[in-house]
C-alpha cells in the first residue's frame, strides 16, 4: 500500500504544480486574525487567491493548500486524524486549510495545515483518489481505514450521503 500511496502522491504533486501556476496572492490588504488555539486565519477574495501566510511556505505546503482548494466538495466529509478536532475544534480535513467559504466567494483560510503532515497527506490523498474517479464515500472509507491505528481520534465529520 505504501508504493500505491507514493504513486498517488507523486501524481498529485505534478497535478498540484499545474494548479499552483494559476494561483497567486494579491498584494492588496487581507484580513488576518488568530483563533483561540493560536491558528492564523486570513480572508481572501476567492479560492484562487492564496493567503499571504503562504508567501514564504515551501512548494509542498503551497501545493497542499492549492489541492485542498480543488476538493472543497469532498473534504467536508473527510475526517482529519491529527487531533485537531480536540485541539482546534475542526470538524473535517477541510478546516485544516479553509475555515469557511462565504456566500460572496471569499475564503477564510486557516494556517493549521502548514504545520501538519497528516493534514496535508489526507488532503492530497483525497484529491488523488477523486482524480482516479472514487466517490467521496469510497474515499472516506479509505481514509478511515488508513488512519484507524496510530493516529489521533478523527474529527467529528459527517458521513457523505
Amino acid at each position: 500500500m505504501v508504493s500505491k500511496f507514493a504513486r498517488i502522491t507523486a501524481s498529485l504533486a505534478i497535478l498540484s504544480t499545474l494548479f499552483l501556476a494559476g494561483c497567486s496572492n494579491s498584494s492588496e490588504s487581507q484580513e488576518q486574525h488568530h483563533t483561540a488555539n493560536g491558528d492564523l486565519q486570513e480572508k481572501t477574495g476567492s479560492l484562487s487567491k492564496l493567503p499571504s501566510f503562504l508567501d514564504q511556505a515551501s512548494e509542498t505546503i503551497r501545493s497542499a493548500y492549492v489541492t485542498a482548494s480543488t476538493v472543497t466538495d469532498s473534504l467536508p466529509y473527510i475526517p482529519c486524524y491529527c487531533g485537531c478536532g480536540e485541539s482546534a475544534g475542526h470538524e473535517s480535513n477541510l478546516n485544516c486549510f479553509i475555515d469557511e467559504i462565504q456566500e460572496d466567494g471569499s475564503v477564510i483560510w486557516d494556517d493549521h495545515g502548514t504545520r501538519c503532515g497528516v493534514c496535508m497527506e489526507i488532503a492530497l490523498t483525497t484529491a488523488a483518489l477523486k482524480e482516479k474517479g472514487l466517490s467521496t464515500s469510497d474515499i472516506r472509507t479509505y481514509i478511515d481505514q488508513t488512519y484507524a491505528e496510530g493516529y489521533a481520534a478523527p474529527t467529528p465529520t459527517p458521513m457523505p450521503s
